[in-house]
């Protein structure tokens, strides 16, 4: 049996999170797009009332605020502006909304796995469409050439300067393709210089994405403890932008942040070329 949110929260506080800070117009605006479309594809004509006693009773627990009102209503139609406590809120009301209507259609737990992926790749291809249109990202279709890996090396840099800038991630973004680590018992080392090689010849590359305390922190472990999927709205944008690229990335499948100290969360990443 999964633990309560309150009873995660006491054993997993966030001191850290406790004085929130401003975000960007531009991310928000782009999030609320994705996130309440994707949705809306499972609630249909649902109003956000279980949304809003969600994100009311996260505020309460993890932040001991009382929640301002109608903060899911002018997140939704863009009204107002909303600080990082907040965003974490609904991000975590909305995903733990979805998640448990899928759970509501789905009963077999491998396939249920499968669909809330999907669901936070969803909503990462519809907010990375918004994002790059509005920062005229400059994307190769394929990572044959040194100057498609130039491009998207620049693209990715562009990509995060946007999220620090916007306030999704507070001190940090690097997307470090230099590897040296061990993992799961297997030496990983890589230099920067043979990822295009080993790309090319069909392996598996690696990167290492690192934050620093990026805005859903708590709410990520939190639904990741109660429910055992997050949201990962920065991968899941960095998935798609390797998508267009015509790659396939993604964190390991078994990436947990709990624990992680937030000035510092990093993901081990593995790409590899489509054919």
């Amino acid at each position: 049996m999964r633990p309560t949110l309150k009873e995660i929260v006491a054993a997993r506080p966030y001191p850290d999170y406790a004085d929130w800070w401003p975000m960007g117009e531009h991310f928000l605006g782009f999030m609320a797009d994705a996130i309440h479309a994707n949705w809306r594809t499972l609630h249909e004509d649902a109003e956000v009332v279980e949304v809003s006693r969600y994100a009311e009773h996260y505020i309460r627990v993890v932040y001991e605020r009382q929640a301002r009102p109608n903060l899911v209503g002018d997140f939704v139609r863009r009204m107002s502006t909303v600080e990082s406590g907040e965003f974490d809120a609904l991000s975590y009301a909305f995903f733990r909304s979805a998640y448990e209507e899928l759970a509501r259609r789905i009963k077999d737990p491998d396939a249920l796995a499968v669909e809330r992926r999907q669901f936070t790749r969803r909503v990462g291809k519809r907010f990375f469409s918004s994002m790059a249109e509005h920062l005229k990202l400059d994307i190769p279709m394929r990572l044959d050439t040194e100057e498609d890996h130039r491009r998207l090396t620049r693209a990715i840099g562009e990509v995060g300067a946007f999220l620090h800038r916007e306030g999704y991630l507070r001190t940090r973004f690097a997307f470090r393709l230099d590897v040296d680590i061990t993992h799961r018992g297997h030496r990983i080392r890589q230099r920067a210089e043979d990822f295009r090689d080993i790309l090319n010849r069909g392996g598996s590359a690696y990167a290492l994405y690192e934050m620093g305390y990026p805005a859903i922190m708590p709410s990520a472990v939190y639904l990741y403890q109660t429910i055992g999927e997050a949201q990962h709205h920065s991968s899941r944008t960095i998935e798609e932008l390797f998508d267009r690229a015509g790659c396939t990335a993604s964190e390991t499948p078994d990436f947990d942040p709990t624990g992680l100290p937030a000035d510092l969360v990093v993901e081990l990443w593995e790409i590899r070329k489509r054919a």
